[in-house]
């Protein structure tokens, strides 16, 4: 097995610039399509050692970065070898020619993420695809992989393993770091789960290169801190939820005073209320009250706070804008100052939906929780389930369980308090505060927080909990999972952990020991000019249906033709087979035999006729949810990587999460 972890970000060995010979622009040259495909150019990323040299065969050149993406332009023998005319990018620009054998295809700009790896195995990584099969498709992989497990953990080789990943969590959206996924297969384990086996590759390390010097993960976890956010509903009813929320607050800052951890704890608060518009009398539809990386100690909170009232006049509807006030948490709290990072929705109304005109963000639950986890907050639901909101309880409890659902923890973050009873409310609140300042309290001491969910609690496993639990263990429970993983994603920043450095391997996505529970996810790396292109046909999707909802029969002939105006394939467009909106081109080859169903490219006419008016608009409500999810990764540069330096910022990528895609 090749070395430890190298330390540097991985980031920069992608985007370091080595010297590279400059060819002339010639405005006219495309690259080489790939094969099969009419609007895909064929891709290579450069081995460890490629060099780029200005003639196929000509003498020394530039050592480039391994990874490092490059469009085929063209392909040239010589004595014997294949080489590729390359270029950064697809306009027209070559940069020289690398031998093929220092090259890797890319036919799929898909890059594996790993999961935090709280609850599960590290995830080992095999140098070859039989050594994996073997053990995933042995009768117990579990046992067949613990021992393998177990020497590689200890630092020891095994010559069947590459790599293994760290121990700690890489967040790739603060460390951007690229395992390309190479080749992909479905498969069974041996106790029947499906799963699947993925080549992927990655930087090797330097053979110069000098591990990090080692920290002392004591001292690094004393200096873990956590900000707890409240997003409270400051409409009519919700006073006395206000004060006993100020209440627990004040009883929880007083224990962390007491224990010298007034600075490793924090908490915000933010109000909110629904359209200002609408109901001018509100004041505000979501404010910040207190923001956590502001407040100095309980005094200041609670002084910052002392003004938030309930409303004096009732909103449009019982519904109210609680994804405005998480959004607004998301967006105005400096979440990068804390380890651990949590939200607490509390409400007795069921929120505005994103296709409701009354709603501020345009968003649903699903890409709200996208937005918390890209921030790595856990979103937490007390659902105040009072009498006058009986008919909405239902409604509400669906969406705010989607909201709160999270990878780490087998049931949402959502607590129903029955009749909203102050009592319970004030006794969930309690013993959330309780357990993360345990957490605080422990890392303070240099002691990790409770590892894995089904080692912390003899009667716990993932999979299940009794219906009967107690609120308040089970929030107990959730806490010291989501704890032990933003103690690892803290740990992995502070360490500087990067992605292991392999160059090429078989890993599968899911866990041996309990295949419930995701090892990686697989990230779609869109160019801006592909992120524009499926926003585009998205809007034409959705102006088709809206144009055809009096008269569905015309639904397919709209889409022919906005087909025909984004300019797509006229023999597909033309092609009288041609049943479902994929069969048009519609959404680009980029697309194409990715690892997910789209929902949108299997519609056809039959399927839209048979729907209600109500589930036409229910298609077209998610859609424009969607639109309005990649505005916001259209708009937010920080999300942007770029894998040729720069040099063409159309071709700049952003990992979307297939859950992401229409």
């Amino acid at each position: 097995m090749r070395g430890g972890f190298i330390a540097a970000a991985l980031s920069a060995l992608l985007l370091a610039g080595a010297a590279m010979p400059v060819q002339a622009q010639t405005p006219d040259r495309v690259p080489l399509l790939m094969e099969g495909k009419q609007t895909l150019y064929e891709r290579v990323l450069s081995r460890p050692g490629a060099v780029l040299k200005r003639a196929a065969g000509d003498g020394p050149g530039a050592q480039q970065p391994a990874m490092t993406r490059f469009y085929v332009y063209a392909r040239s023998d010589v004595g014997g070898a294949e080489w590729l005319e390359v270029g950064l990018t697809a306009r027209g620009r070559t940069d020289g020619w690398i031998r093929a054998d220092q090259t890797l295809p890319w036919k799929q700009q898909l890059a594996l993420a790993f999961t935090n790896p709280a609850g599960r195995d590290r995830a080992l990584m095999f140098k070859d695809r039989a050594d994996i099969l073997s053990i995933v498709e042995s009768d117990k992989p579990a046992e067949a992989a613990a021992p393998i497990l177990q020497t590689v953990s200890a630092g020891k080789t095994d010559p069947r393993v590459v790599s293994i990943e760290p121990e700690t969590y890489v967040d790739i959206a603060r460390k951007f770091y690229l395992l390309p996924i190479l080749s992909a297969e479905e498969t069974f384990s041996g106790t029947g789960h499906r799963l699947r086996v993925l080549e992927i590759a990655s930087v090797s390390a330097q053979e110069d290169a000098k591990p990090a010097p080692a920290q002392d993960r004591k001292a690094l976890l004393r200096n873990f801190n956590a900000a707890v956010v409240f997003v409270i509903d400051s409409t009519i009813s919700m006073g006395p939820y206000i004060d006993r929320t100020r209440e627990a607050v004040r009883g929880i800052y007083q224990r962390i005073e007491q224990a010298g951890l007034m600075d490793r704890m924090k908490f915000g608060m933010i109000a909110f209320r629904s359209n200002v518009k609408a109901t001018p009398g509100l004041e505000y539809t979501a404010r910040l009250y207190a923001d956590p990386v502001e407040i100095k100690d309980g005094t200041d909170f609670l002084e910052r706070v002392a003004d938030l009232k309930q409303a004096t006049v009732s909103s449009a509807r019982f519904e109210e804008d609680s994804y405005a006030g998480v959004m607004t948490a998301l967006n105005e709290v400096g979440w990068l100052d804390f380890g651990g990072r949590y939200v607490v929705l509390v409400t007795d109304a069921g929120p505005l939906r994103g296709d409701d005109a009354l709603s501020s963000t345009k968003l649903d639950a699903d890409q709200v929780r996208l937005e918390a986890q890209h921030r790595g907050v856990a979103i937490y639901t007390l659902h105040l389930k009072t009498t006058a909101g009986k008919k909405d309880h239902d409604s509400a409890e669906a969406q705010y369980r989607i909201l709160s659902s999270h990878p780490l923890v087998s049931q949402p973050l959502y607590y129903g308090v029955d009749a909203g009873s102050l009592d319970q409310f004030g006794t969930i609140v309690d013993s959330l505060g309780d357990a993360i300042v345990a957490q605080v309290n422990a890392a303070y001491k240099g002691e990790e927080a409770a590892g894995a969910a089904r080692t912390a609690d003899p009667d716990y496993t993932r999979s299940s909990q009794a219906a009967a639990e107690k609120p308040e263990q089970r929030i107990r429970l959730d806490a010291e999972m989501l704890g032990h993983a933003m103690q690892l994603a803290y740990l992995g920043r502070e360490e500087g952990t990067a992605a292991p450095p392999l160059f090429r391997a078989w890993i599968t996505d899911r866990d041996l020991a309990d295949p419930a529970i995701a090892t990686t996810e697989v990230r779609v790396l869109l160019t801006k000019n592909q992120l524009s292109d499926m926003q585009q046909v998205l809007q034409s999707i959705a102006q088709a249906g809206q144009a055809s909802q009096l008269s569905p029969t015309d639904f397919f002939s709209n889409m022919r033709s906005a087909a025909a105006v984004l300019g797509r394939d006229p023999n597909a467009i033309n092609d009288a087979n041609a049943t479902k909106l994929a069969d048009l081109g519609l959404m680009g080859e980029y697309l194409d035999d990715l690892p997910y169903r789209s929902k949108v490219l299997d519609i056809d006419q039959d399927i839209w006729s048979s729907w209600s008016i109500g589930q036409q608009q229910a298609f077209l409500d998610e859609i424009n949810r969607k639109l309005r999810l990649y505005q916001i990764y259209h708009d937010d540069v920080d999300r942007w990587v770029a894998l040729d330096k720069g040099a063409d910022p159309g071709e700049m990528v952003y990992p979307v999460p297939l859950d992401a895609l229409p």
